[in-house]
């Protein structure tokens, strides 16, 4: 009999119990082996609820157990220190996004990942969903020519989760409550813009494969808070992006994810929010993706399969850690932009 995947999780908060861990359970190749996270009464429930094999408050003692793989789910701050300790203990590595806080920090990420000979992912959900990777192949295949111009923009649901203290009311019946410290402090990569342009980011530049060079950017702010976010980016190459979102998407409402590449041949369109893909150009019909209704309606199992099939020896990595750290260097030029008024700033790349 096959010996199954020894399985950890740093940071057992409200996604990990959401979503990483049912998922995790829910793979027979999976044992759930050791959970990390703060507070010995909240250990011990997700502990017992999840049948983790062992528990503890400090990482080091559950690396020391050998996982095959590991989800890091702490707070942002503390990505770089648990992933790169989790690839040096010689596991394959899911870590939530934003990848890092800081750039440097996210291609070192990328680095010790191929030094260890291991696989870095992170929760890119939008890169898993369907017809998605057939786009970007299309797309890679010079289905529009020569990008030119991207517009890539994301209203989401989330004005509760970065203001205020009430929350949004789906939370009430989660496992754990968000903690309001990693969401809403700007020094701990609060706000929209690693909160969730993070996911927009990643998906056009999962799906163009540019290189951001430098960046110019705006934010309207709440209590130092980011709530929403423009920029003009230059890519390597020469064509220019335009970025947006916000936290403006009533509860009730589905998020808004859109982006239009433009190029010397034709344009692609991916309106995730309305299920609708499609190629046009100027010598042939519109080509139209085969899509169901809810196909692309955002869910967050697809890294965390992806990552148990990786560690077994097939699928394929669609938000691997360059596309992250690029993100992640993208965003922080941006507020460094917004802070010195829309200055342009480099986009800070692998040394």
């Amino acid at each position: 009999m096959t010996r199954k995947l020894r399985a950890a999780v740093i940071g057992a908060g409200w996604f990990a119990a959401q979503n990483h861990i049912p998922v995790l359970a829910g793979r027979p190749e999976v044992v759930l082996d050791g959970v990390c996270r703060l507070g010995a009464s909240d250990l011990a429930r997700v502990k017992s609820h999840f049948g983790f094999a062992f528990a503890s408050q400090d990482p080091a003692e559950v690396l020391a157990r050998d996982p095959d793989i590991v989800v890091v789910a702490s707070p942002h701050r503390f990505h770089y220190e648990h992933a790169a300790a989790a690839l040096r203990a010689g596991a394959h590595v899911l870590c939530e996004k934003p990848m890092t806080l800081d750039p440097a920090e996210a291609w070192a990420l990328v680095d010790l990942a191929r030094a260890c000979d291991r696989h870095l992912l992170i929760a890119n959900s939008y890169n898993y969903l369907p017809q998605v990777d057939a786009l970007r192949q299309r797309i890679a295949g010079g289905a529009i020519g020569t990008l030119e111009h991207a517009m890539c923009s994301f209203v989401s649901v989330t004005r509760d989760v970065f203001t205020g203290a009430r929350g949004l009311s789906k939370w009430d019946d989660t496992f754990f409550r968000p903690e309001r410290s990693t969401w809403q402090d700007p020094a701990a990569g609060g706000g929209f813009a690693y909160g969730q342009l993070s996911h927009s980011l990643a998906l056009m530049f999962f799906l163009t494969g540019t290189i951001p060079e430098s960046v110019g950017a705006m934010t309207v702010e709440q209590d130092g808070v980011d709530i929403a976010d423009a920029a003009m980016l230059r890519l390597r190459g020469g064509a220019v992006a335009s970025i947006s979102g916000s936290v403006a998407m009533p509860e009730t409402g589905r998020a808004l994810m859109r982006i239009f590449l433009c190029g010397s041949g034709g344009v692609a369109l991916a309106e995730f929010d309305r299920n609708i893909g499609e190629i046009r150009t100027n010598d042939a019909p519109p080509e139209r993706l085969a899509l169901g209704p809810t196909d692309w309606q955002v869910r967050s199992d697809g890294p965390v399969h992806a990552l148990v099939d990786l560690a077994l020896g097939r699928g394929t990595n669609l938000s691997p850690g360059d596309i992250g750290a690029r993100t992640t260097a993208t965003v922080a030029a941006m507020l460094a932009s917004a802070r010195a008024g829309g200055a342009v700033m480099p986009v800070a790349g692998p040394e």
